[in-house]
């Protein structure tokens, strides 16, 4: 019986042995990784007020001189003192640009307004944007098209910092900007720098995505070929498949490992360099052998999970407004909120629409049809979108909680914040969490997808050592792994010796 667990311990070490090595390294790696970061000035701009001065033109007369009847979506932003209504059409993926002066679109707007961004993420936001004072009213017709070159010529014309080298919109996540960050559409903006950076930005809410640089692609290029294997995407979900396999495989060597360690002894070496190599690796094994059960564990737990589709971008609201129902009424707003507008968007609630008004202490609702202000709107909001996306009654609601800070349940990998978790007693207790600004759900999850991202926070990415910070997080991260590599080759090493002497003992059996 021992003798049989002895082969086939030593068989799956072997087939084993090359995945863990090259997870092992690549793991040792990840730590580094973060701490390479592209240097940005923030990733996150600061909310302007919005002077009323600056709306010369409301929305409804923008879109009338268009000839465009409805839309999906609007806010307001900026490229430094200019101001522009933010539109999405139906069915469109770009949104178009209107000037707030005389309505005047845009060419190439959101072009334009992603490297705008992606500047002031990498380079800091200017502390004079949309400080100056608009044009005078009397102007406005003669300045229709000033406002437009004004804006083209700050983002084309910039003579502060790096140039922009290439900007594109991606519709899909690719290698480099992979699904893990969640948000599309995105626009990729390259800049001409030693560095190669490249800077990641949601033009629809003004969002920093992610950055990349050459010296961080290095390190992330070599983490996908050897720790997610990224050569096996050629298989689909097949490669999860595989990958859960050889986790579980690594797993249940470990196991085998630990039985024969407890159940035999070791003997002293003497000078024997196999029974010598053979102690190392007793003793090796033992001592790596916890986390080595921990991350195939976890990792092999992770990987089966990834065969399930993920469909949370399939559940979002998409708005239908009239033209004519989109005159902001600024002053109206703003004494109802009784606080400074920072943005304004329209949303469907219920049984009507509702201004969605953004100030410094959050979002509120306001009736489009009284000027009334919804109580708790946002909370409301976020329950309306969870009974549209659950299609539980909204009586079934049990719980609905703001969330800042990411957290064990609802972690960095969601990437939206913040949003609204709505609970329900249904389907294992399932919760919703809900990013209002966008009406889209971030992530659904119940009681029984708990263990698998508990285990893959607390066992692969040792958050169990959260007490003593990321740098105690790292250091012992990079000392297990370390010892999975040891442990390896001392392995091999025995192997070989052992494969060695079984060889020159065949030699002289048949001399």
């Amino acid at each position: 019986m021992k003798k049989n667990i002895y082969k086939l311990h030593r068989t799956l070490s072997l087939i084993i042995a090359l995945p863990v090595l090259l997870w092992a390294i690549s793991g040792f790696m990840h730590p580094l990784m973060t701490n390479i970061r592209p240097q940005i000035a923030t990733q996150v701009l600061p909310a302007h007020t919005i002077d009323s001065a600056h709306i010369q033109t409301t929305l409804t007369a923008a879109l009338q001189k268009h000839h465009i009847d409805s839309i999906s979506s609007f806010r307001l932003v900026h490229i430094d003192t200019t101001w522009f209504y933010q539109v999405q059409a139906p069915g469109k993926t770009e949104p178009l640009y209107f000037s707030t002066i005389n309505g005047k679109i845009l060419t190439a707007g959101d072009w334009l307004y992603a490297q705008y961004l992606a500047r002031q993420f990498l380079e800091g936001p200017d502390k004079t944007d949309s400080a100056a004072a608009p044009p005078p009213p009397t102007a406005a017709g003669s300045t229709a098209h000033d406002c437009c070159d004004a804006a083209t010529s700050c983002v084309l014309n910039n003579v502060k910092g790096a140039k922009v080298h290439d900007a594109s919109m991606l519709t899909a996540f690719d290698p480099e900007y992979k699904e893990i960050n969640r948000l599309l559409p995105v626009y990729k903006v390259s800049f001409e720098r030693m560095d190669g950076i490249r800077i990641y930005v949601e033009t629809t809410r003004d969002r920093f995505a992610f950055a990349m640089d050459n010296r961080r692609a290095v390190f992330d290029r070599i983490f996908r070929y050897l720790h997610t294997w990224d050569w096996l995407n050629l298989l689909g979900k097949a490669k999860h498949f595989v990958l859960a396999c050889i986790a579980a495989m690594a797993f249940i060597t470990s196991i085998l490992g630990l039985y024969i360690f407890f159940t035999t002894k070791s003997k002293s070496s003497n000078g024997n360099s196999l029974v010598k190599a053979r102690r190392y690796h007793r003793y090796t094994a033992v001592i790596a052998s916890l986390f080595t059960l921990m991350w195939t564990f976890s990792g092999s737990y992770y990987a089966f999970s990834k065969l399930q589709t993920d469909t949370r971008d399939r559940y979002f609201v998409t708005g239908h407004f009239a033209a004519t129902d989109v005159t902001i009424p600024f002053g109206i707003l703003a004494q109802a909120v009784k606080a400074p507008v920072n943005n304004v968007s329209m949303v469907h609630l219920q049984n009507g629409n509702y201004w969605q008004v953004y100030t410094k202490n959050g979002i509120q609702y306001v009736a489009a049809g009284t000027g009334v202000v919804l109580p708790h709107g946002d909370a409301q909001y976020a329950q309306y979108l969870a009974t549209q996306f659950s299609n539980n009654p909204a009586a079934a609601i049990t719980d609905t909680s703001y969330v800042t800070q990411f957290n064990d349940e609802y972690n960095f990998a969601d990437k939206r914040l913040p949003v609204w978790k709505v609970g329900y007693n249904s389907r294992h207790h399932e919760r919703y969490y809900i990013e209002t600004s966008t009406g889209r759900l971030s992530v659904r999850v119940d009681d029984l997808e708990l263990p698998q991202g508990y285990s893959f926070a607390l066992f692969h990415k040792h958050h169990f050592m959260d007490w003593g910070g990321k740098a105690m997080r790292d250091f012992s991260t990079m000392f297990w792994v370390l010892m999975q590599v040891i442990m390896v080759v001392v392995g091999l090493t025995l192997y070989v010796v052992w494969k060695l002497r079984t060889r020159k003992g065949r030699k002289v059996g048949v001399a």
